[in-house]
């Protein structure tokens, strides 16, 4: 868990360039910590993922929502949250049940399929009923991939930026807080996992404030074709760990 010795140094600029870059796409775009930062540290260490990466994540929502708290749709806030829980222990079960491989694809398929529906003909809107669905399947898809922004961010893609980057970090402060406050029930957070990140908080400050001057370019149009962009890469990464993997 990054402790000192030969490999120290390199080990904290791997694990911190991958912090840097996913609060960088994060900050700018609303999502992507997880896709950008989750797979580097666990090459890096496994151990540096769930804790670690959850404890940076909750810092980066915070963060954002000190920057744009006043854009947050709390009432879709509150819908997303709701469907969580039950999309939580679908995730759960998921993950008991079902092998990782074919899971992936089906996550990574289903994401896809949206993002190409966005692009031709569907226009999906924030509505109460659209909300509870995304709410669960980002429970459930983020519970057992790691990757459960796009459900959400797919429903705002029509919505001014910061209206879409404040809503998913305070969806992501509420999920993060959740996760952490069960796994520090069941007795899987310790003292080195937190000063780990430490180590790591520096590079998450980084890549936030360099996201402030790369938001003006994100507004209208440009703002949804991020917003999709991410969406898909999110995808395609799923459907190659499910065909390598």
């Amino acid at each position: 868990m990054l402790s000192k010795g030969d490999g120290f140094v390199p080990e904290v600029l791997l694990a911190g360039a991958a912090v840097f870059a996913g609060a960088l796409v994060q900050g700018s775009v609303g999502y992507g910590l997880n896709l950008v930062a989750a797979p580097l540290l666990a090459l890096v260490d496994p151990r540096l993922v769930p804790v670690p990466l959850l404890v940076v994540a909750l810092a980066h929502a915070a963060l954002a929502l000190g920057r744009e708290y006043r854009d947050v749709d709390w009432r879709g806030v509150g819908y997303v949250m709701v469907g969580r829980l039950p999309g939580t222990a679908l995730g759960v079960l998921a993950v008991a049940l079902l092998a990782e491989r074919p899971f992936s694809a089906i996550v990574g398929g289903a994401v896809l399929v949206c993002v190409l529906l966005s692009l031709v003909s569907w226009t999906p809107r924030p509505t109460p009923g659209a909300l509870l669905v995304a709410g669960v399947a980002s429970g459930t898809f983020g519970t057992a991939s790691s990757i459960g922004g796009p459900p959400i961010a797919l429903l705002y893609q029509h919505e001014s930026g910061p209206r879409i980057r404040a809503t998913l970090a305070a969806c992501f402060a509420a999920g993060s807080s959740l996760s952490l406050l069960a796994l520090g029930l069941a007795g899987q957070i310790h003292f080195s996992q937190l000063t780990t990140v430490l180590w790591l908080l520096p590079f998450l400050v980084a890549g936030f404030l360099l996201s402030g001057p790369a938001r003006r370019f994100l507004h209208g149009q440009r703002m949804r074709v991020a917003v999709l962009t991410v969406a898909a890469v999110s995808a395609l990464a799923l459907l190659v760990r499910s065909a390598v993997g």
